[in-house]
């Protein structure tokens, strides 16, 4: 299963909310308020976001974070990367940082960086600022049984 590790769901939580205010530095106790997460969660993400360019910090008693281009600039490859590193499927992928001891006498070489190329460019495709839309208003897909009636 292609699961993203908890801090990488965390970070979405937390750009997300620093969407919703872009003109407000957070620290880490408030951004622990606004989340819910541990402060030293919160602390960590922040860390690892700004490490990454995701998020600006300034230092001083009214510093903090806050995003560092508009959240509709920010996709959600490049947070996953910032957190996990290369989006790679399997080893013999290009982004890969492991290697396949069968790689040379593989039917599949090559073929996984197809798939892997597609999961890229959709998670590239999907925004800071569309993750930060409250789930409301987001268009639904009709249902199975609104399809059917359609038909």
């Amino acid at each position: 299963m292609f699961r993203l590790n908890r801090l990488t769901d965390y970070a979405v939580v937390v750009l997300a909310q620093m969407a919703l205010r872009p003109e407000r530095l957070v620290n880490a106790a408030q951004m622990s308020q606004d989340t819910g997460l541990p402060q030293p969660t919160a602390a960590k993400v922040l860390n690892l976001l700004a490490k990454g360019g995701l998020i600006a910090s300034q230092r001083g008693a009214t510093g903090g974070y806050s995003l560092a281009k508009p959240a509709d600039q920010i996709d959600v490859a490049a947070i996953i990367q910032t957190m996990d590193g290369p989006i790679a499927l399997t080893a013999c992928v290009e982004a890969a940082t492991d290697t396949c001891s069968v790689e040379s006498l593989c039917p599949m070489r090559g073929n996984w960086e197809r798939v892997n190329t597609a999961i890229r460019t959709a998670l590239a495709d999907v925004t800071l600022a569309d993750m930060a839309l409250p789930f409301a208003a987001l268009p639904q897909a009709p249902s199975s049984h609104a399809r059917q009636a359609q038909a």
